[in-house]
């Protein structure tokens, strides 16, 4: 009934929404009415398609056998609408390497055109984010370009509360303190919304970020929970709805290496909207420049494209590819 997918080490469950019904979850018929109802449904979803058999789950693995169920297509043509669940059953507005597979997934069922095809990614959050998909290949890797249109900036753009100004690098941007007080070197950082939110930790060496090993052990896991996730799991400090956190270094021109916890999930091998919001903060303080950045994080590495115009960043790009698991 569930296919599994993996993008650059974030695997992902593709399970279609009548099979869902015909298993006994008690989905409304649209993507909008599912979306606002996911507390009757979604742990429920998560327990039948994410869980692990019975004695099958590999000693150290998550308490997921995915980070994550995507549910679709909600139609036989596009535009295809799609639903984003966490492992504790809250929804995403977007995840770049959730709709590479999804999008991977439309395509191994013939649905998917050759000119690409509009996904919108129903939430709780508000209103349905877009993305425009479009098969391509870059060196030889058959995937996606990704749409993400353009970001925003600054605390506003994530409603983060009771955050100060700080300087880096001549460049405006946040001081969190629950994040400095977890480690004296995240100073700073910067918020980014790209369809969904994200803070970026600014450091001055590879060597200063942490480990997902690290972030899955305590009190550090407590920390950042209570920071990325909203009530009644997190604080909802600063962002009442939670936000994604990424700590970046710049390791040569163009290319920023970066860990992920994600709201929903905690520690991942990779995001793909993660990758956009890193690459966004790094042009914001000048770590590079418009054109193509390559941010690197353990699962692999996520090509973006940035384009300016007049000095303001209007839209970003992101490559992915993704294959069926056995």
């Amino acid at each position: 009934m569930t296919q599994f997918y993996d993008a650059r080490g974030n695997i992902y469950g593709v399970v279609s929404p009548q099979a869902l019904r015909e298993a006994g979850i008690d989905l409304p018929v649209g993507a909008a009415q599912c979306a606002l109802s996911r507390q009757a449904w979604s742990q429920a979803a998560i327990a039948l398609c994410c869980d692990w058999p019975e004695g099958q789950r590999p000693a150290g693995s998550k308490s997921h056998r995915s980070d994550g169920l995507l549910i679709g297509p909600f139609q036989s043509a596009a535009p295809f609408d799609v639903l984003i669940v966490n492992t504790d059953g809250t929804l995403a507005e977007r995840s770049g390497n959730g709709l590479t597979i999804f999008s991977q997934a439309l395509l191994e069922q013939g649905l998917m055109p050759e000119e690409g095809a509009l996904l919108k990614v129903h939430h709780d959050k508000g209103d349905a984010v877009q993305t425009v998909v479009k098969p391509a290949a870059v060196e030889d890797a058959n995937g996606f370009w990704l749409d993400l249109g353009q970001p925003g900036f600054g605390p506003s753009a994530v409603a983060a509360q009771d955050v100060k100004s700080r300087d880096f690098n001549d460049h405006e941007v946040s001081h969190v303190t629950p994040l400095a007080q977890l480690d004296p070197a995240w100073q700073h950082s910067q918020f980014v919304r790209i369809g969904n939110p994200h803070c970026v930790t600014l450091l001055s060496d590879v060597a200063e970020l942490p480990s997902n090993s690290q972030m899955r052990e305590s009190p550090l896991a407590e920390g950042l929970t209570g920071i990325a996730y909203a009530m009644p799991t997190g604080a909802g400090l600063p962002c009442p709805a939670g936000v994604n956190l990424q700590w970046a270094a710049l390791e040569s021109a163009q290319r920023i290496v970066a860990r992920v916890f994600e709201r929903g999930e905690g520690p991942t091998a990779s995001s793909g909207t993660s990758a956009s919001a890193v690459a966004c903060a790094a042009w914001r303080v000048n770590w590079v420049t418009a054109g193509a950045v390559e941010v690197i994080m353990p699962g692999g590495t996520a090509p973006i494209l940035l384009e300016e115009v007049h000095g303001e960043l209007v839209r970003v790009r992101l490559f992915g590819a993704a294959r069926l698991m056995g």
